[in-house]
């Protein structure tokens, strides 16, 4: 089984990850101090977990949030400055969305359920489209094991009212929402809102704000 949690030299921190990424500014991520969106050849990207942890070392956190698996946590050695993280395919009713979850205890039981079998669903998005997770057990699944749940790219959401969307979520449980990020490959395509909205609903409902590069490529 793809995420059978054999080797495992990630060691979980006492570290109060919500807080820590709530104390994060705009300034940050603009800055390119962190990058909280990150993806390596464990699902879709090209650059190896290894290398980008290198050279995440010129910033103050990064975070590689591969998708539906947290193998590269498990099966390498884990810096402080690298925030433990992935990021799950789900359905919110007639929204496909993607959701971020940081600061988990990658060793938790409680997650496993929701981790890919095979290597396919983590990079392939005709399979990955077709994910059955649901939207709430996941969420309480983040938080049992320790972690905060964000909404990642929230601009390129179907959603009719992305304000009532948002809304709906945090009653479910949603943490943050990724506001700092590019508009790039096909999320400059695919877009319903801008930036700006996107944040003015982050602060309406008090939510963590978020951000990254969503890298898929070999360099920071």
């Amino acid at each position: 089984m793809y995420n059978n949690f054999i080797t495992n030299k990630f060691k979980k921190t006492m570290k109060n990850y919500k807080e820590l990424i709530r104390s994060f500014t705009e300034e940050d991520y603009i800055n390119n101090r962190i990058n909280l969106h990150i993806h390596t050849t464990y699902s879709d990207g090209k650059g190896s977990f290894n290398d980008i942890v290198r050279q995440g070392a010129d910033y103050k956190y990064i975070a590689i949030s591969d998708h539906n698996t947290v193998q590269g946590y498990l099966e390498n050695e884990i810096p402080e400055y690298v925030i433990p993280a992935v990021e799950f395919d789900v359905w919110c009713g007639y929204v496909f969305m993607h959701l971020l979850a940081y600061g988990i205890d990658v060793n938790s039981g409680v997650l496993k359920p929701f981790l890919a079998k095979s290597k396919k669903e983590t990079e392939m998005d005709i399979i990955r489209i077709f994910a059955k997770r649901d939207i709430r057990k996941l969420i309480n699944a983040i938080h049992e094991a320790g972690g905060i749940a964000v909404i990642a790219h929230p601009a390129c959401c179907w959603a009719l009212s992305l304000d009532r969307f948002i809304k709906k979520l945090k009653n479910y449980g949603l943490d943050g929402v990724e506001v700092y990020y590019p508009y790039k490959r096909h999320r400059g395509i695919i877009k319903f809102n801008t930036a700006a909205k996107v944040k003015q609903i982050a602060e309406k409902y008090d939510l963590i704000m978020t951000g990254g590069t969503d890298l898929h490529d070999t360099s920071l």
